[in-house]
This record gives C-alpha cells, structure tokens and sequence, in this order.
C-alpha cells in the first residue's frame, strides 16, 4: 500500500466518485495502483488515458507483446503489478 494519503470509494466525490465509477465499470474494482491519485482526480484519468493508449491503442506489437514487456519492466524495477 501507498505511503500517501488516498480517498477511498466510499469517501470520493465530485470527479474522484466519477473517475473511480469509470475504473469500477471496466475492471469490477479500484486498484491501490489507481486510488494513489485519489488526491489529484485529472491525474487519475491522464493514468487510465495513458495506460489505455499503451496497451489497445494502434501499434506493432500485439496485446501479449504489451503485457510481457509490461511484466518484464515490472519485474525489473520490483513491483508486483
């Protein structure tokens, strides 16, 4: 978990509630990973915007490409997602 303040679901208001219910809607739950930008909402959503362009957006490589580079840098720098 975070060292930094985060807002959980049942606390969040405004765009933080909007935000997380669009996470919720696509993958069931908030992950910590995203509830650290609790305090900066638009930070959130430049996040998933980020994330989502690197992963479906148009590109060489294939999906399993993406998520194997993806896990191989998250191995490198020692983090479990």
């Amino acid at each position: 978990m975070a060292w930094i303040e985060v807002i959980d679901e049942r606390e969040a208001d405004g765009n933080l509630r909007k935000a997380y219910a669009a996470v919720a809607s696509a993958r069931g739950q908030v992950a910590n990973i995203l509830k650290v930008h609790s305090v900066a909402p638009g930070a959130l959503t430049a996040h998933l915007t980020l994330y989502r362009t690197l992963m479906f957006g148009g590109t060489d490589l294939s999906r399993r490409e993406r998520e194997t580079i993806a896990v191989a840098v998250s191995a490198a720098n020692g983090c479990h997602y």
